[in-house]
C-alpha cells in the first residue's frame, strides 16, 4: 500500500533515506487521477522499493519544486535523481518498464 505524504518536509526526508521510490501525484476533483491510482497501487505493490502518494493541492510546494504542472504524475527515483516521470495518461506498460529497470539498479547497488 503506498504511504502518503503530508508535508513538503517530510517528502524531503523520504527523498533523502530511500536509495529507489516512486511518487504518485494527484490533485482534487481529479477523475483521471482517481481511475490511475488502483492499477498504479497495484503495480507498485510487486516491487521492493516504496511508492508514496501526495495529494499537490494539499501540499502546494512539492508542484513547484517538483515542476509539476498536471496531475497525475508518477515519478521514479534512484538516489535522489528523478529516472523516469510520466504524466496525465500513463502508459502502464512503459511505466512496467521503468520500474523494472529501477528495481534491477537497486538489486544491482545492494
Amino acid at each position: 500500500m503506498m504511504k502518503d505524504i503530508g508535508s513538503f518536509q517530510e517528502w524531503n526526508d523520504i527523498a533523502e533515506k530511500e536509495p529507489q521510490l516512486g511518487l504518485f501525484v494527484k490533485t482534487d476533483h481529479c477523475s483521471v487521477c482517481e481511475g490511475l491510482y488502483p492499477q498504479v497501487a497495484a503495480l507498485a505493490e510487486r516491487y521492493r522499493f516504496p511508492f508514496y502518494r501526495v495529494n499537490a493541492a494539499e501540499v502546494p510546494e512539492i508542484a513547484g519544486q517538483l515542476s509539476l504542472f498536471t496531475a497525475p504524475v508518477v515519478l521514479l527515483f534512484h538516489e535522489g535523481k528523478e529516472t523516469a516521470r510520466f504524466a496525465r495518461f500513463v502508459q502502464m506498460e512503459q511505466l512496467k518498464q521503468r520500474m523494472d529497470e529501477l528495481e534491477k539498479w537497486g538489486i544491482a547497488d545492494a
